[in-house]
């Protein structure tokens, strides 16, 4: 047997705390904080950057406009060497003008000395103050180097005054020119390292950064810009010249990042990102929305789609008995739109289905399940009620009722399933009419089968009753004179009363046990039943030549049943156990056993035991199946009707059967029935399992 689970009353949704959801924004907006700070920090990185950059760049093109242009002037004087004398102060004075790079040409003969020179049109001239022999160390170790590597040589630059208390720093270019090995002449070209940044540095450049030349040790020989640099993104790069390197130092006029500029433009690339970010999301958002709003059209379409297909009613209430809800079915079922129904049932108005008489009752109902939930306790599983219809017409329901609870857990009303069992109650009533009809039938049968043997019993007392009428006569007639005549009429009109009343106990029981009549439980003795069916079951055990035992001993208490139902179950295993033995049986072992035990203190066990052959396992599988018979002139019928009543008695049936080679062989029937207790109490439904499986062996 099943045990029914233990209730449990539903769990509520937890509610995520407000601490918790308090830790969630503060770790959103602790995530924000932290990648605005990165993205302010990659800003002020990447403008750093980019300053540096600058710097690089700009001082790689300062360089190769300076190359370039040195480049140019080194050709222009490599041409003034070979100019004629009369010629040469006309072309170098050409070749001045057009660069501002050189500020002086000499020309110098093998002895290099000053033979001629021209000073640039574009400024002062650049020996007024100090002598061209006070400043031409640098010039003659060039010239010597020059000379002996035999090829164009810078010298060291040097520092020359102007006046008005200026200076410029200038490096000259010496091209010796020799004639089979002797040098004949020297072009000396006097370079200001101010006028080359100048002439490399474009006005944008000019403008953002500060050019400089200066030594290794950090002395600045010429500068250039329109503006300081700060110092912060410095770019070196080195100018290598024919026998003279120059550092060049780029000093950008960017200064450090600033904070207020940066975060407002960090601010308004991370506006723009979340912004970005928020657009993505809604996108998102919104195809996911597309998704779950399909899905939940396509949900509600198939919950209208199987709610209109339920024949089961489905009603939702309030907590105050007020119905919010009725599916198709409901309404069909009692005959009102759903538009009637909803809003209807709040106190002390009642539902329109709900019959008047029974108003107050259904009230009473509603308040004593609200009472057991409230209590923790489980709700009915369900309730057999009355509903009446638009109509009027009444008809019984079955109502199953659970709570309904919201996302926080709590009650907010109840939903009921309802079942119209007005068409269970018509095959019902149909199958009892098509039972007692089979239950007749197999009676009138079995009165059939007895027709040859309640003949043959009527006969004995019939005669018996002849001879002692015969007998009588013939005493009154030729004895009337003897004193003891009247003695023995009496004792013959006693024995015709007897043999009368003998016969009318058989007639009476196969009367009783084939009329119909209204079902109708009762207390009965055990020794009542029996007794009952005991003549009819001695008519086949006397034919078959079987003896019948009783095993019932005494103070066996009461068994409420149906007499006449128990009475039929009891004579049709008889009659089958007689049967069993009727042939393969030796007449000696020819026994059928009544056997009557109390097994539980509320159940009692009655078995029928024969000693036939038993029967086979392909037979016991199938011997409850209703119109399964083994024998050509039964109707299959008997154990499937004894099955049946002992069911609705509330018992059970089941059998053991030993077959050969088993010995002895046999069948024993046994069946339950509820009987008083100890104490002479009824029980109660329910109250004790039966003590018999209903399962059958073989």
């Amino acid at each position: 047997m099943s045990s029914a689970a233990p209730f449990t009353r539903p769990v509520p949704a937890v509610r995520p705390r407000r601490w918790r959801r308090a830790l969630l924004w503060g770790a959103l907006v602790g995530l924000l904080l932290i990648a605005q700070s990165l993205l302010l920090s990659l800003t002020l990185s990447h403008e750093a950057a980019r300053a540096q950059e600058a710097s690089e760049q700009a001082g790689a093109e300062v360089a190769a406009r300076a190359k370039q242009l040195i480049g140019r002037d080194l050709q222009g004087l490599q041409g003034l060497m070979w100019a004629q004398d009369d010629d040469w102060r006309g072309n170098a004075a050409g070749l001045l003008r057009q660069t501002r790079v050189l500020l002086r040409i000499e020309l110098r003969d093998e002895n290099r000395q000053v033979v001629r020179a021209v000073d640039t049109p574009y400024a002062p001239p650049l020996f007024s103050t100090l002598s061209r022999g006070q400043l031409q160390l640098e010039t003659e170790l060039a010239c010597i180097a020059a000379l002996r590597q035999g090829t164009p040589l810078f010298s060291r630059s040097y520092f020359v005054p102007l006046a008005g208390g200026d200076g410029l720093e200038v490096a000259d270019l010496c091209l010796p020119r020799v004639r089979a090995g002797e040098p004949r002449s020297y072009v000396v070209a006097t370079m200001g390292l101010r006028p080359l940044l100048e002439e490399s540095i474009s006005q944008d450049q000019a403008r953002r950064f500060e050019m400089s030349f200066v030594e290794g040790d950090g002395t600045r020989l010429a500068r250039t810009g329109l503006t300081r640099g700060t110092g912060f993104y410095l770019s070196e790069r080195l100018l290598d010249l024919p026998g003279l390197s120059l550092q060049l130092r780029v000093d950008n006029a960017t200064g450090r990042p600033q904070l207020i500029p940066n975060l407002a433009t960090a601010l308004v690339l991370g506006l723009s990102m979340a912004l970005f970010a928020l657009v993505i999301v809604l996108a998102r958002d919104g195809r996911k929305r597309a998704q779950v709003e399909h899905a939940l059209a396509e949900s509600l379409a198939f919950r209208q789609a199987m709610e209109n297909s339920l024949i089961t009613g489905l009603r939702a209430r309030e907590l105050d008995g007020n119905i919010n809800y009725v599916n198709p079915a409901f309404c069909a079922m009692v005959g009102y739109g759903a538009e009637e129904l909803v809003g209807s049932g709040r106190p002390p108005h009642a539902p329109p289905y709900w019959p008047p008489e029974f108003t107050d009752e259904y009230w009473r109902r509603h308040h004593d399940r609200e009472a057991r939930w409230e209590a923790g306790l489980p709700p009915r599983e369900g309730f057999e009620t009355v509903f009446v219809r638009s109509t009027g017409e009444r008809f019984p329901v079955m109502i199953y009722e659970a709570p309904l609870l919201n996302a926080e857990g709590q009650q907010t009303g109840w939903m009921s399933a309802v079942l119209d069992l007005s068409a269970q109650r018509k095959v019902e009533e149909l199958s009892r009419q098509q039972q007692d009809r089979l239950q007749a039938t197999a009676r009138l049968a079995t009165v059939g089968e007895m027709a040859s043997l309640l003949s043959h019993e009527l006969n004995q007392p019939l005669a018996a009753i002849a001879s002692y009428a015969t007998a009588s006569i013939n005493l009154m007639v030729r004895e009337a004179d003897d004193p003891q005549t009247p003695a023995m009429v009496r004792q013959a009109v006693t024995r015709i009363a007897e043999q009368a009343e003998r016969a009318g106990r058989v007639i009476k029981s196969v009367h009783d046990f084939v009329r119909r009549r209204e079902a109708a439980r009762e207390w009965v003795r055990v020794d009542q039943l029996i007794d009952a069916v005991l003549p009819l079951v001695r008519l086949q055990a006397r034919k078959s030549g079987a003896r019948i035992e009783l095993d019932v001993p005494d103070g066996m208490p009461r068994v409420r049943c149906d007499r006449t139902m128990v009475e039929q179950v009891l004579l049709n295993l008889t009659r089958n156990a007689i049967q069993a033995m009727d042939g393969p049986t030796p007449l000696a072992d020819r026994a059928l056993i009544l056997r009557v035990r109390r097994l539980q203190p509320r159940w009692l066990s009655f078995a029928v035991v024969d000693h036939g052959p038993g029967i086979p396992s392909e037979v016991a599988r199938q011997l409850f199946t209703p119109f399964f018979t083994t024998r050509t002139e039964g109707m299959g019928l008997g154990l499937s009707l004894c099955r049946t009543v002992v069911e609705q008695h509330g018992g059970a049936m089941d059998f053991e059967s030993r077959v050969a080679p088993a010995s002895p062989t046999g069948t024993e029937f046994r069946f339950s029935l509820p009987c008083e207790d100890a104490a002479g109490t009824t029980p109660r439904a329910g109250a004790d399992s039966h003590p018999l499986s209903g399962e059958s062996s073989a």
